[in-house]
């Protein structure tokens, strides 16, 4: 029994150099940011909506794109920027694949719920500027968005979906619930329903998904039962759904892997693996 729910979600208290990793991806970010911009690869600030943070940043590979990943950020829907996040683009460009990373509105000046819908947008707009398929992926709260995408009730419009050929959750926050046991839920200020009308495991996927849970296997507990939960209820509703535990990775060094282009993440999110081709 949990009778601590702050501490269940807490990933900074739980990894002992957490408070280290933002700063490091900053740098990271901007000297990608930086090369890419140098070779003339960079789509930088690209607006999507109205709002002052609906901007995205693209990255192109040599060549004509395979297709389209987006990657969504995370930071409890509260937190980051696209900024923060540049170089894990690195992996998936370095396959061929054109990288797209949108940057949202944060609560409390927003619901997670107009979180979503910008990210419909953000992909909708973002599918008219790179053809092929597009494949989604995102991180902690990123995963959540991602996930939320390809639900029933999604605000996709049919093109765009017919094109979405793979989700990759890494990390997510699945089941909205135990958040309102949170001090987080100040910043978010969620209700019951609100919470229930947003949670992937609680809705139904889309007919055709495929998508995988991918959770470092040395995170918090919550998050490992998060990863699986989605997974598990989904294969229960005719999704085509796997649960990966990835080594002792934890909550941040887990998105390390999205760097290169060899790694099984980066194939996860491609579709460059056996798994990918043989459920096809």
């Amino acid at each position: 029994m949990i009778t601590d729910w702050d501490a269940a979600y807490a990933n900074m208290d739980h990894v002992k150099e957490g408070p280290s990793y933002p700063p490091k991806w900053m740098a990271a970010a901007a000297l990608y940011r930086e090369a890419m911009s140098a070779k003339g690869k960079a789509r930088l600030d690209l607006r999507y909506g109205p709002g002052e943070r609906n901007l995205a940043d693209l990255f192109l590979p040599d060549g004509d794109p395979l297709g389209l990943v987006v990657f969504v950020h995370g930071g409890y829907w509260r937190a980051f920027d696209k900024s923060v996040w540049s170089h894990v683009a690195q992996g998936c460009v370095d396959a061929g694949w054109a990288v797209a990373l949108p940057s949202y509105t944060l609560c409390p000046d927003i619901r997670i719920a107009g979180i979503a819908q910008e990210i419909s947008a953000a992909i909708s707009f973002l599918a008219g500027e790179i053809g092929g398929p597009i494949h989604l992926s995102g991180h902690s709260a990123g995963g959540h968005l991602v996930s939320r995408m390809v639900c029933l009730d999604t605000k996709l419009d049919e093109d765009i979906l017919a094109r979405i050929a793979n989700v990759v959750s890494i990390s997510g926050v699945h089941d909205l619930r135990p958040l309102l046991n949170t001090q987080l839920n100040a910043v978010l200020r969620m209700d019951d329903a609100e919470a229930r009308a947003e949670s992937p495991c609680l809705l139904e996927p889309l007919e055709g998904i495929k998508l995988t849970a991918w959770v470092g296997g040395g995170e918090l507990p919550e998050f490992v039962r998060q990863n699986d939960l989605l997974a598990n209820v989904w294969t229960g509703l005719s999704a085509t759904t796997r649960s990966v535990h990835d080594g002792t990775r934890n909550h941040f060094t887990v998105v390390e892997a999205l760097g290169d282009k060899a790694s099984p993440l980066v194939a996860a999110i491609t579709g460059d693996d056996g798994w990918f081709r043989q459920e096809a």
